[in-house]
């Protein structure tokens, strides 16, 4: 008598990774004051920042305008600390009928800075993210800082928990900014080739419509658009990649063509 064997689900990017990934691409992000503070205050709901840059260590740099309400509760709150929620989105790159792929939470306090360090951090963040409106920090416009508390992350993987450290720790997945550009390039201009992986999709969902949603070192996931619903599907690469020549290696594999290229 054998003992049945549990299913095993294709390997990904660990929790700490997927979320330093949805960070790092800087996607959409609003800003939500807790459920306490909006009955004090008597002002709620959703938040969209000029502008904000998650930093590595997960603390969030969120610009507002100089009369926003967030700031002036940020200076009269006690110890100058505002606990306030961030969520980001990571949306597919491709025009899915449900382009939400993912959402990241960080939870934690907010606080204005003083002019020179809000001047300080404005230009470390232009060294790596350069934007026009981070010259009126202090011109209208208000540089704070939001210290992460605690992490969440939901995405098709599952719900999971994080901890600032782990969240530091972690890398983003090298693909993060190549991933938007490949993704509309294998929609437009490979459709035989998105045709080919379909041989990977369950049988009962191949009368769908089959894009392409997302990609990361271990593998490459489908959307399939069916009457049904939305189904999402992981195609694993046979070991971990690194950089496009890799990639291009498993793609051949999966579609069974070895003339395949990026091209």
């Amino acid at each position: 008598m054998t003992t049945p064997t549990s299913i095993r689900r294709p390997p990904a990017p660990n929790p700490a990774e997927r979320a330093k990934t949805i960070a790092t691409r800087n996607g959409p992000a609003t800003l939500m004051p807790t459920a306490e503070q909006r009955d004090q205050s008597g002002q709620g709901g959703r938040v969209i920042p000029e502008l904000h840059h998650v930093h590595p260590s997960g603390s969030v740099s969120i610009l507002l305008p100089d009369e926003h309400h967030l700031v002036k509760r940020s200076r009269e709150a006690q110890r100058g600390e505002l606990a306030v929620m961030v969520e980001l989105t990571d949306q597919a790159p491709v025009a899915l009928r449900e382009p939400i792929r993912g959402l990241l939470w960080i939870t934690g306090w907010l606080r204005p800075l003083s002019d020179v360090s809000a001047r300080a951090r404005a230009v470390s963040i232009a060294e790596t993210r350069p934007d026009e409106r981070l010259l009126d920090v202090g011109h209208g416009l208000t540089l704070l800082r939001l210290t992460p508390a605690s992490l969440v992350l939901a995405d098709a993987e599952g719900t999971h928990s994080l901890r600032p450290h782990m969240f530091s720790a972690a890398p983003p997945d090298p693909f993060h900014d190549y991933e938007a550009g490949w993704l509309r390039h294998l929609e437009t201009d490979h459709a035989d080739v998105v045709q080919q992986l379909a041989k990977h999709v369950p049988t009962e969902l191949r009368g769908g419509w089959i894009r392409p949603l997302g990609l990361d070192r271990y593998g490459l996931r489908l959307r399939v658009e069916a009457d049904s619903g939305d189904h999402d599907v992981r195609l694993a690469f046979s070991r971990p990649v690194d950089g496009p020549p890799q990639l291009a290696g498993e793609i051949r594999r999966l579609v069974g063509c070895p003339f395949f290229s990026e091209g």
